[in-house]
């Protein structure tokens, strides 16, 4: 082989070297600073103003808080069911949340509805969403599980107003 043949070889052997450090260092940065975290914009929901319900619209396409009460959708909240999740315990206490019926994503993750700064929560940590049962809280594969109570989530289950749900050091409660 001729010496320029060997030394373009040593070349790219030296490159690829280089860039399988390089590529490792990029990953134990991102294992150890973990991904970029934007803030989120202030909610829509806070001081806007309800658009106006098209006429002739149906029930499901209107969304719930807008929605007339009376024999048009003949929709009435019950009094009884709770309407906002307020964190009763950890790091976010006092923090109050309305309840959407196509349901709360919560846990770490900036896409959460309630992000959580726990470290003992998963990203996608759980999820309470209205049912045929009313409101349901499902477990979505976390490490360190969901609680009600003493008993650890292994299916959806259906909760009330008052009940206390556990994810990580994060307690929170159903209220009306």
């Amino acid at each position: 082989m001729s010496e320029l043949t060997i030394t373009l070889m040593r070349l790219g052997l030296l490159v690829a070297l280089w860039a399988f450090v390089f590529a490792v260092v990029g990953v134990l940065r991102g294992d150890l600073y973990g991904t970029k975290v934007t803030p989120r914009r202030a909610a829509a929901g806070r001081g806007a103003t309800p658009r106006p319900v098209p006429r002739g619209a149906s029930p499901a396409s209107v969304p719930a808080e807008q929605r007339p009460v009376g024999r048009r959708f003949n929709v009435r909240s019950s009094d009884r069911d709770p309407n906002h999740l307020r964190v009763t315990s950890g790091p976010l206490a006092g923090t109050s949340l309305p309840l959407r019926e196509a349901g709360i994503l919560i846990g770490r993750s900036p896409e959460s509805a309630l992000v959580l700064e726990d470290d003992f929560a998963s990203g996608r940590h759980a999820r309470i969403y209205k049912g045929a049962q009313g409101w349901i809280v499902e477990d979505l594969g976390s490490t360190n599980g969901t609680f009600i109570g003493p008993q650890r989530l292994t299916a959806p289950t259906p909760v009330t107003a008052g009940t206390e749900i556990r994810f990580g050091t994060t307690v929170v409660e159903l209220r009306r």
